[in-house]
């Protein structure tokens, strides 16, 4: 094999005789073990531009229709990638004089980054020609590592090794290309057809489909008369695609309701709160390896670093006389230095123990390990750690002890296959299997679902107007609710694919100690739990309110009247906008000065929305949006229904209210 330099070329005629057809491997290697690039070519005529968009071949388009390029695909070599590329230099059409091989690298990651980048060029017989190592990458989002050319009518190979810190866009735009988008991300439904943005004859971008999955786009019939102008040629998108999971589940084959579908995670078998701990570690854990965006987002506010992820269960550690056996260990290495964590696990509400803690934690400290994770149905509020572990401040070595809820994993694999989408269609699938799992009735990882031992108490102290402030209890009950509120909260971001936030009001104070005890006191004189969130991409923030004496909740949403126009203009506009609302839901509007203003339900002002304004002609501020249910009843420790209908009020009223507003409306201002 030939070994060139930069900038150096050979014949390939005159090193095999075979070389009608040949394949170019292009290799690198990741210290991080997670970082990749896709291969690209284009097709250059004598101009040293592409002769049409079709010419560029990338992941969107990785197969040139007479056969002369076909993109390969990668195969995993150890720490990297290896991505091949077929051409078949005898159906190259005679105009295109060069052929360029590139690489690109997307969501910020550079060459630079990478290690071992290399060329090899194959010929049909599969024997070695050249080799090309680059040495030199830096900070650039896209390569070319060489190129193809006709000298004399002879193919020959160039080693080219030039940067673009563009990216993959401005490389084929140098050459020609019309790229339809600016590099960004795209997700993609697992089972969606193939799309292309076309211009039509008026400029305007279209979408088209290039058929269903298993048919062929079928031409329409020719009309009669003139002939209409066709539309230009699919532009490319360099828009590198996520795979998510279709938004419609796909027809079931079963015979009748009662075939279940076969999974990967079954839980049938799970008898024991043992068996559902050790099996929800190893399904989360091995997910987390397999999928490194999942494993990273779960593991990056822990400070672990960007690398290849190891992960292990039922491991021994010793310890004094009697060895532990952590439910897991996770290990990421990034350029030789290894971040270690150990795991603890508990499903089915069990609580964490102090103890079992406390042993991790020094195990952990001893043997050099950066942190130990606690994963439970339980949510771990600010200031207000699950356990009670002592650390040895004389410790040179500092291990953090972090914690995951089960809620919180189920939103993350949910944010992702349903919204941000994953590199691979087997990816989106691990999570959606996961998902199933986390959220079957026997998996014991269901979130929050415990109110606490003090529920019942302060429910029955308020019914009955003995429940005094100062009671501990009140204080139990405000932290539980404060741990459903955040739960809620990832439930509908994930829901939406939004992050959704509670409010935190800075006229209760920065302390979270003394702001839920100003809230147990409140709750203690008014008999409610209220709670704000903030929710992107709307006009203000939901409002909900639990009242214990009455047994309803409530959810409302405020909107300001907009700058510019008449209040009647602005009643119709908003009755109009809640055309698929309630007919139950409460309008009020608001006035200035802060008295409250009219208000009735939507059913009585659709036939006339003036009914909803002053008669005195007080000037409007906004109007209040709210709807009322009847909150769980259940009495017992577990209160399952309550935070049920808690959840499910939440829900519904952004369902069917707030997602019907306006995103750039303004919030209403309080008075």
């Amino acid at each position: 094999m030939q070994e060139l330099a930069k900038g150096a070329n050979a014949t390939l005629a005159a090193l095999s005789e075979s070389v009608d057809s040949v394949v170019i491997a292009l290799d690198w290697t990741s210290p991080t073990g997670e970082g990749d690039a896709d291969v690209s070519v284009l097709l250059l005529n004598g101009d040293g531009k592409v002769r049409s968009d079709a010419d560029f071949y990338f992941y969107n388009n990785p197969v040139a229709p007479d056969g002369s390029v076909q993109l390969l695909g990668k195969t995993p070599t150890g720490d990297g990638s290896q991505d091949r590329i077929g051409f078949d230099l005898t159906a190259i059409p005679g105009e295109v004089a060069r052929i360029v091989i590139a690489a690109s690298r997307y969501e910020g990651a550079h060459f630079g980054e990478l290690e071992n980048l290399r060329l090899t060029l194959t010929d049909g017989s599969g024997t070695d020609l050249v080799g090309f190592t680059i040495a030199d990458a830096g900070p650039m989002s896209a390569f070319i590592f060489g190129e193809l050319y006709r000298r004399e009518g002879a193919w020959k190979f160039r080693a080219v090794g030039q940067g673009y810190g563009s990216g993959l866009a401005g490389l084929a735009t140098d050459f020609g290309v019309d790229i339809d988008d600016d590099a960004g991300t795209e997700a993609v439904p697992e089972d969606a057809p193939a799309t292309f943005v076309e211009q039509s004859p008026d400029g305007t971008g279209e979408e088209e489909s290039a058929g269903g999955p298993g048919r062929a786009a079928v031409p329409a019939p020719r009309a009669a008369g003139p002939v209409a102008p066709k539309k230009a040629p699919a532009r490319p998108r360099t828009a590198k695609k996520k795979v998510t999971l279709p938004k419609v589940p796909r027809r079931s084959l079963a015979e009748n309701d009662s075939w279940r579908e076969a999974r990967l995670f079954p839980v049938s078998a799970l008898k024991s709160d043992r068996d559902r701990e050790a099996r929800a570690t190893s399904v989360l854990l091995s997910v987390m390896a397999q999928i490194p965006e999942f494993g990273r987002r779960l593991t990056a506010a822990f400070g672990a670093p960007a690398g290849r992820m190891d992960t292990f269960t039922e491991v021994t550690l010793p310890h004094g006389d009697s060895p532990r056996r952590p439910d897991g260990v996770i290990r990421v290495e990034r350029a030789g230095k290894l971040w270690t964590a150990l795991v603890e696990t508990k499903t089915n509400g069990n609580a964490l123990r102090d103890e079992q803690v406390q042993a991790y934690m020094d195990i952990a400290a001893r043997r050099g390990y950066e942190a130990v994770i606690t994963l439970s149905n339980d949510v771990e509020l600010e200031g207000r750690p699950l356990v009670d572990v002592k650390i040895d401040g004389r410790r040179k070595h500092k291990v953090a002890l972090r914690h995951l809820s089960w809620a919180e994993v189920a939103h993350q694999a949910q944010m992702l296959i349903q919204h941000e989408g994953v590199n691979d269609a087997a990816h989106a699938w691990l999570l959606r299997e996961l998902l199933h799992y986390l959220q079957h009735e026997n998996s014991g990882c269901h979130g929050f679902q415990n109110m606490g031992a003090a529920w019942v108490p302060v429910r029955n102290g308020i019914d009955d107007e003995t429940l005094c402030q100062g009671d501990p209890r009140a204080l139990e009950v405000v932290e539980s609710w404060e741990r459903l509120v955040r739960q809620v909260c990832l439930s509908l971001g994930g829901e939406l694919g939004r992050k959704v936030l509670p409010v935190q009001r800075s006229r209760r104070g920065t302390d979270p100690a003394a702001r839920r005890v100003l809230l147990a006191d409140q709750l203690c004189h008014e008999g409610r739990l209220g709670a704000e969130l903030r929710i992107d991409g709307t006009p203000g923030v939901l409002s909900l309110t639990a009242d214990l004496r009455t047994g309803r909740l409530r959810t409302s949403f405020e909107i300001a009247a907009p700058a510019q126009g008449y209040p009647l203009s602005w009643a119709k506009r908003l009755v109009r906008r809640l055309a698929e609302a309630p007919a139950d839901l409460h309008v009020e509007t608001l006035v200035e000065g802060g008295t409250g203003g009219p208000r009735g339900t939507l059913e009585r002002l659709r036939p006339e929305p003036g009914n909803i304004l002053p008669k005195s002609g007080t000037p409007v501020t906004g109007f209040r949006l709210s709807l009322l249910k009847t909150m769980g009843s259940t009495r017992g420790n577990a209160a399952s229904s309550f935070i049920r209908s808690v959840d499910e009020a939440v829900h519904r009223f952004h369902r069917s209210v707030v997602a019907h507003l306006d995103s750039e409306a303004e919030p209403a201002k309080s008075a």
